[in-house]
């Protein structure tokens, strides 16, 4: 749903998934974008992860999954989106995660959008890579701190949302969020302010110690913190 989340979850992805070429793109690139998106199409496979930019107005063939982790912000996109797989005779998959909550987007697109869908039972024996992520985190300052905007841009992202009678912020499980993004802590933003989280454990680390693997980084840092 936003810049901060591709930048974020593409970075994991790198790390996560080895032997498969990863790629990022989002509005914020301006000129790398359409060399990311060149030298994607010419692969012959891999995963690109993107905002809404990637939506509608581009070709790249044989494209097998298009995975929606966030519904996006307008009906219009999400059909769009789907579109970018099983073009010209070629067969493909679109998948969209949607929260219990969140199951009225179904009825909502196939009235708003004459879009169809089917349920895909979870998948099972899943590996459970957050740990991993954590470890990242805690390892380089500059994971850490793309963590923590992609999950304040993420909510902020989910408070704009078109259809806000469906996409609630206020019935947002945000410990469960913040688990799913593999935070240490909860970040300090106007919409978590006086709330408690029992489910969310910080990690016992002053986050402050963790620095940058980057080493100008890490000694910029340094001087800004003595200053």
């Amino acid at each position: 749903s936003t810049c901060a989340c591709v930048e974020y979850y593409g970075k994991a992805l790198e790390s996560l998934i080895k032997q498969v070429k990863i790629m990022s793109i989002h509005g914020k690139m301006k000129h790398k974008r359409n060399k990311i998106f060149t030298e994607f199409r010419k692969l012959p496979g891999g995963i690109l992860v993107c905002t809404d930019v990637m939506a509608r107005g581009i070709d790249i063939p044989e494209v097998h999954w298009v995975l929606q982790y966030d519904p996006p912000s307008s009906a219009s996109a999400f059909v769009h989106r789907c579109g970018r797989t099983a073009r010209i005779g070629h067969v493909g998959s679109a998948l969209v995660f949607l929260l219990p909550m969140e199951e009225s987007y179904i009825n909502f697109l196939s009235i708003n959008q004459k879009c169809p869908m089917q349920e895909m039972k979870p998948q099972t024996n899943v590996l459970d890579l957050l740990p991993k992520l954590k470890s990242m985190a805690l390892a380089d300052r500059a994971v850490f701190e793309k963590g923590m905007k992609a999950f304040v841009s993420y909510v902020q992202a989910y408070a704009k949302h078109e259809c806000n009678l469906i996409f609630r912020i206020k019935d947002l499980d945000f410990a469960s969020l913040a688990r799913g993004f593999a935070l240490l802590k909860m970040p300090k933003m106007p919409e978590l302010r006086g709330k408690c989280f029992p489910d969310f454990t910080p990690v016992a680390v002053n986050t402050d110690s963790i620095s940058f693997k980057d080493k100008n980084r890490e000694k910029q840092r340094q001087k800004k913190l003595e200053e």
